[in-house]
């Protein structure tokens, strides 16, 4: 079944929501980066995060960038996002093997660190984007993403999310949720909504146990009349292209261009989203300085 993405409200208007099944995403992220099971579980959940909040996007050329850097042996962490949830993603260091957590669990949170902040950036395709920035609470990613709409959006929410890796290092399950407050929300609303929290198990728990994003959904908010609204598909898709590189490049400067030139006669270099390889000869590098000059 192909990954998707469910939005909605609930029928009193006090409440949005956002859903997505993202197994199939994770692991294409795994096979292309050949993660270890932390890093498939943190890129996992970013990837989940940054898929949701793409839906939340109003244009086509829209674009959201999440990034993770907490000071942890996992580097940083990102995950980029496009209107219609195409997304992707990687990790600083994909290999990275520590123990299991107090709990039993992979440790995304010390895999991560705490010494640094989430910044979510919103490009709407003005002169400059939309930057917010965020302390980070546990490394764990749903905890910092849940901080942030409450620090720098001002949106009360509930951010759930999760990656269960099989013993083969595959994705078995992966999904998450995005619940927020709407203003004029009743008391009593928030009050059920903080009740229904405290009562349901972990997003992996539940998507094991047969559990669909839906159901998931519907449980975090029993006692709600749900409209579901909207559904479409989530991908792991990256748009790079030798044309987007050459520009890379350009932007290296004339120095930099004639350096490598000079001294390479030839470059090489990959994208971090899907691991391709682009290579540039010569006579290549050498009608990209001249471009270069030309913009000069």
């Amino acid at each position: 079944m192909k990954d998707y993405i469910v939005r909605g409200n609930t029928k009193d208007g006090y409440i949005r929501f956002f859903g997505a099944d993202t197994k199939e995403t994770v692991n294409t992220a795994h096979n292309m980066h050949k993660t270890s099971p932390v890093a498939t579980a943190a890129i996992g959940r970013l990837l989940t995060a940054a898929s949701m909040m793409g839906a939340m996007l109003k244009s086509e050329d829209d674009i959201i960038t999440l990034q993770m850097s907490g000071g942890g042996p996992l580097g940083k962490v990102v995950a980029v996002a496009d209107c219609n949830a195409n997304v992707k993603g990687y990790v600083g260091n994909p290999f990275l093997d520590i123990p299991l957590n107090k709990n039993g669990k992979l440790d995304v949170g010390g895999a991560i660190g705490t010494e640094g902040s989430l910044i979510v950036i919103r490009d709407f395709g003005l002169k400059e984007p939309y930057i917010g920035k965020t302390p980070l609470v546990s490394g764990e990613i749903g905890d910092d993403l849940t901080s942030y709409f409450a620090v720098s959006e001002q949106v009360p929410s509930v951010v759930g999310l999760g990656v269960l890796v099989d013993r083969d290092y595959t994705c078995k399950c992966a999904g998450g949720f995005i619940i927020q407050v709407m203003p004029g929300a009743t008391d009593e609303a928030i009050t059920k909504l903080e009740e229904n929290i405290k009562k349901v198990k972990s997003v992996t728990e539940l998507l094991d146990s047969g559990k669909t994003i839906e159901d998931i959904i519907a449980d975090v908010l029993c006692g709600f009349e749900l409209d579901f609204s909207e559904k479409k598909e989530t991908k792991y898709y990256c748009n790079c292209s030798k044309e987007r590189v050459e520009k890379v490049l350009i932007t290296l400067g004339e120095k930099e261009l004639t350096d490598i030139i000079e001294q390479d006669k030839k470059a090489e270099l990959s994208c971090h989203f899907c691991d391709k390889v682009y290579n540039f000869n010569e006579e290549e590098l050498r009608n990209l300085l001249k471009n270069a000059k030309e913009e000069n």
